[in-house]
């Protein structure tokens, strides 16, 4: 076992106030559920019957939250909310409004599963969109009032487009899955870079479906935007495997190098979270634990996971910045060229 945990930790800012709860006593797995899941149940608010998949960020002292807002007519759509501890939430009835580049409105058809990242002043919002099929659908913001929505930044077909929190050579980095408009044939995930958000380019593979366990043989795909640690880009992924029953979907971990991201440095072999609670067995689609955003403390190493449940709710699960990457390390598995740069 290589021990690490003296060492190990976040490169970023301080947020003490984020949720958080200890391990339960004997609690056997590196990451832990909210004791009080869901945090988010059915029917929200007026016009929303499922809140899930979405995403939450720490803004001005309180936490702002892109939440994926499946109306009553089953269309998907984003919508704002707002919490004082990130676990109680006011959610806005309308849903946001985007504005193109010349302030006027540019609204996507329909929008689900969003990241929130932070680069520098600014806060992208990531979903994923239609486009002539599946798409990649994105915007910033620097107040939560304000949505400028860009055009899509790659061709269809494509789906779980992450961002990452700063620029690394300069360069914007964002992650995607490769995808057809249905559930699936193509299942890596692959990086690719901009200088400027609207040029995108340098591809390359980051990490293959498959290993030795059979949990993330059908796809994977990015999650919360991965958090820089003293090891790594620390990322918690979603993947998934085919049952008698359907698809199940759980959470993974992986360590990215911080200078190369296309290379893995350490991929743990096992899920770090499964459905397990009824919330996340039983729903609009059962079986389901997809990782969305994280909220975490650099002078603790405390990180908060929200997830989406079964595709009706929101959960929050948590590790240490410590316990997963040991956890990782010590799990890990190398799959296909995931230790290359990702050039063929």
């Amino acid at each position: 076992m290589t021990n690490l945990t003296q060492r190990i930790h976040i490169i970023g800012e301080a947020l003490p106030n984020l949720p958080w709860q200890n391990k339960p006593e004997g609690y056997e797995f590196p990451v832990w559920r909210h004791s009080d899941n869901p945090v988010i149940k059915r029917n929200p608010v007026k016009g929303v019957a499922r809140i899930f998949n979405s995403a939450v960020v720490p803004y001005e002292g309180r936490f702002v939250g892109v939440f994926r807002a499946e109306t009553t007519n089953g269309r998907p759509h984003l919508h704002l909310g707002w919490s004082e501890d990130g676990l109680s939430w006011q959610i806005e009835e309308e849903r946001i409004n985007f504005v193109d580049e010349q302030g006027e409105s540019f609204q996507p058809n329909y929008a689900y599963d969003p990241r929130v990242v932070r680069v520098e002043d600014t806060y992208y919002v990531i979903w994923c969109t239609d486009f002539y099929g599946a798409a990649i659908g994105f915007a910033s913001t620097k107040d939560f009032q304000t949505f400028t929505r860009l055009e899509n930044p790659f061709l269809p077909f494509n789906r779980n487009g992450v961002l990452f929190p700063r620029k690394i050579n300069d360069k914007f980095l964002m992650l995607s899955r490769p995808s057809d408009s249905g559930h699936t044939p193509f299942g890596d995930v692959f990086v690719s870079e901009s200088p400027d958000l609207v040029h995108w380019g340098k591809h390359r593979h980051v990490m293959a479906k498959g290993g030795q366990g059979w949990w993330q043989a059908v796809k994977i795909g990015g999650g919360p935007a991965p958090i820089e640690t003293s090891e790594g880009w620390l990322m918690f992924y979603h993947g998934v495997t085919g049952t008698c029953n359907g698809l199940v979907y759980s959470m993974g971990a992986v360590i990215l190098d911080r200078d190369e991201p296309s290379r893995v440095k350490y991929r743990a072999s096992t899920f770090v979270l499964t459905p397990e609670e009824w919330y996340e067995e039983r729903g609009f689609v059962a079986n389901v634990v997809f990782p969305c955003a994280t909220l975490h403390d650099a002078g603790t190493g405390r990180i908060a996971i929200y997830y989406g449940a079964a595709d009706t709710y929101v959960g929050v699960a948590y590790t240490t910045v410590e316990e997963i990457v040991q956890y990782t390390i010590d799990h890990h598995e190398e799959i296909g060229d995931d230790s290359t740069i990702g050039k063929m």
